[in-house]
Parts: structure tokens; sequence; C-alpha cells
């Protein structure tokens, strides 16, 4: 597929913004969907709406096949050993707070540590303050440099036999910084820690496999990889999955129920209870079959080049900086301009039909750390164009201008 053709398959694309054709630069918060994604739904709904896993009849039946297809589609986008390694969620959020509470409850006690990273989401933050609170533990962060790079000495030395998981950013929402997260892996094993990835922003953009990783956690959200809301991945370890007790109750979960006690159900359902997003579940499969198609060598060259020359243009306007240039990025350009507020030049940027991410991206620590309020958010997605770009630099210099 060439650029013409992949966007027409995305029927938002095509619309115009007060007048102006539509420029979305705000990839790192939603993807745009395809044409097939957004069927798949509807046909959902139209055409085999039942509940899955309990009815006998056909269209449960044909539900709970898609849906479980759907399990298996995952499973080998990611390379998981099993399908039941694949645990739906709410999202990312659901995903890590799952992990946080069922690994927390049974696996930390008072005086152990977790580890973070300075550039993390607050869905990577909060839980574990949470869970750490609740439980007497302690939460430690990785810091991070001036140019976004977490320092790798800091995370060695914070590494420890009290370290009970590492919970990190495989990409940075806000810096787009790739961390090393193989390597990471590696050594909180050798500390006997178990680690989990936000792989929400990397998904997307690369080909992510656990195996290889060797992480015991990963967890994603479909919305960002061109998939609904509403619906997220947990991959996990077998063992580890086993392991840990429920995240919720009530139907789907459990495997006999009487008043005096309940018995859990096997692998994925165990952490699956009540009625999941079935039409999300089933589009998420198509999402990932579309980026396949797509194929991650344009995907990663696309968006390369569009991240290498949005920098280029950018840094040619007086007063701008770039908050985050770490050597390893992905697709992502946080900016201030000087003696403007990044709240104002993105709603004059909205006037000209260009959609950008404005405020703290939901990592406050990260901005105190820079001594900001806030950045200008521009994510590539591999749609995008250099056209779109030019359009992009243009109405930012004039947003400039005008609030100079």
């Amino acid at each position: 597929m060439n650029i013409e053709e992949i966007r027409k398959e995305f029927p938002i694309l095509e619309q115009k913004v007060n007048g102006k054709p539509l420029v979305y630069l705000d990839n790192g918060a939603t993807a745009q969907k395809p044409s097939i994604v957004i069927h798949t739904i509807d046909q959902y709904y139209k055409e085999y709406n039942s509940n899955i896993h309990r009815g006998v009849h056909h269209l449960s039946q044909l539900a709970t096949t898609q849906y479980e297809e759907s399990r298996s589609t995952i499973q080998k986008f990611i390379n998981a050993k099993y399908s039941h390694e694949v645990i739906f969620t709410t999202g990312t959020t659901g995903g890590i707070n799952l992990v946080a509470n069922s690994f927390g409850k049974q696996f930390l006690n008072r005086g152990d540590e977790v580890l973070i990273s300075a550039m993390e989401h607050h869905s990577n933050i909060v839980p574990w303050q949470m869970i750490c609170e609740e439980k007497g533990a302690v939460l430690k962060v990785i810091p991070i440099n001036e140019k976004g790079e977490l320092i790798y000495e800091e995370f060695l030395r914070l590494l420890s036999e009290k370290t009970r998981i590492l919970a990190v950013a495989h990409i940075s929402n806000t810096l787009g910084t790739i961390n090393p997260v193989k390597k990471m892996i590696k050594e909180a094993h050798k500390a006997g820690a178990k680690v989990l990835i936000d792989a929400a922003q990397s998904v997307p953009h690369c080909q992510v496999d656990v195996q290889d990783l060797d992480c015991d956690f990963l967890v994603f959200s479909a919305h960002k990889m061109f998939g609904p809301t509403g619906v997220g991945i947990l991959y996990g370890k077998e063992e580890m999955l086993n392991a840990m007790p429920p995240y919720q109750g009530g139907g789907d979960m459990i495997k006999e129920v009487t008043f005096e006690k309940t018995t859990y159900n096997s692998l994925p359902h165990k952490f699956e209870a009540g009625t999941p997003n079935i039409a999300g579940g089933i589009a998420t499969a198509e999402a990932i079959l579309f980026m396949n198609q797509v194929g991650f060598d344009f995907i990663e060259c696309q968006e390369k080049e569009l991240l290498e020359y949005a920098t280029e243009q950018l840094l040619k306007i007086e007063g701008l900086r770039i908050i985050g240039t770490a050597e390893n990025k992905a697709s992502v350009i946080s900016f201030l301009v000087d003696n403007t507020h990044p709240f104002d030049v993105g709603t004059l940027l909205d006037q000209m039909g260009v959609a950008v991410r404005t405020g703290h991206h939901c990592t406050q620590p990260l901005m105190d750390f820079y001594g900001i309020p806030g950045t200008i958010r521009a994510s590539f997605a591999f749609y995008n164009t250099k056209e779109e770009v030019d359009v992009f630099i243009a109405a930012l210099k004039k947003a400039v201008m005008m609030l100079s």
C-alpha cells in the first residue's frame, strides 16, 4: 500500500476543520481508525450481537469464536507463547492497575521496592503509589538527564535484592525516548525482580516480541494502534498469571460459586470478569491485520522520515525549544516557543485545521523536572505526510507571530 491508498482507508482524514483540511498530529493520544475497524464494529452489532462464552445459541457461538480468534491474532502479533497469556482489559491503564493490585497483593511486603522511571505516564505511577502505600512498600524512581534519557548507571544502582518489580515505558509518550528495555529486563531478572513494560506508545510504531524481550508483563491499548477505545491487552507469562489472585470478581472469572467459597476459572478468564467490550475486542484484531498489511518496514521508515523532517523544520523557528532530544527516539516531538503559552498555540493551530496536544500529557513529574507547565506535542503516524508537516510549520509560524 502506498501513502495515498493508506490515507483513503481513514475516513476522518478527509474532513475539514474550521474550513481547513484536517492535519491530525495527535496520534500519541489516540490514532484514527481505518474503515475495516469501523465496519467490524458496525457488523458485530448489526449481525451477531450476543454475549460470549455462556450461550449455546448461534449468535453467542459466533461472537465467542470471533472474540477468541482475535485473542489468537494478538498472541501472534506480540509472539506470546500461549493465547491464554493474552488478557483483554479496558486499556493500558486497566492492565497496569490489574498487575499492580494482583501482583502487589501476592508478592509485595513491607520494605519491598517498586522501581519506575521519571518519564512514566501517570497510569504507570499512581497504581504503584497506591499499592505501595497499602503494602508498606517503597517506590523508587530512575532519574533522567536533560536530553530525556534514563541515566542507566542510576538504574543499576537503584536495582537491588529488594526490588520486586520494575515498571517502565518502552517509549515515552511525552519525549518520544525509546528506552533500552531488553537490556533493563535482563538486569532486573538478574536481581530477582519481575518486569512490566508499558508498550502503549511502542506497539503502534514497531514490532514487539514478548518472548524476545523476556518481559513478565506487557500492556498496551487498542485505540493507540488504530483500534477502538475501551480495549487493552495485558500479556503475562503463564506462571506469573497463575500465581496471582484475580483482580475483580463476577461472571466468567469463576469455576464454581457457593456462599461458602468460590473457585476461580483458568486463564485467561480468571482475569476477565463480566461482559467485555466484545465488538472492540474483535475489531482490535482487524486493526492488527491492517497494520500487518501496511507493514512495519513502511511504518518505521515513514515515521522516521517524518520525525527527522519535522524536527529540522521546527528548529528553524526562532525561540523554539524541543523537550526531549534522546538519540534513540520515536515519532513524538514536544516543544515550547518563547513568549507563548502551549494552550494558546494549540488553540490557534486548531483554527487552522492542525490538531496537536497541549498540556502536561499525564506526565506532571516530568514537567516538574524540566521546570515547565506543559508543552505542545506533535505525534505522527504512518498516514501523516511531509506535506502535512509543511502545513503544520506554516500554521505554527503564523500562530507564534500572532502571539508575539
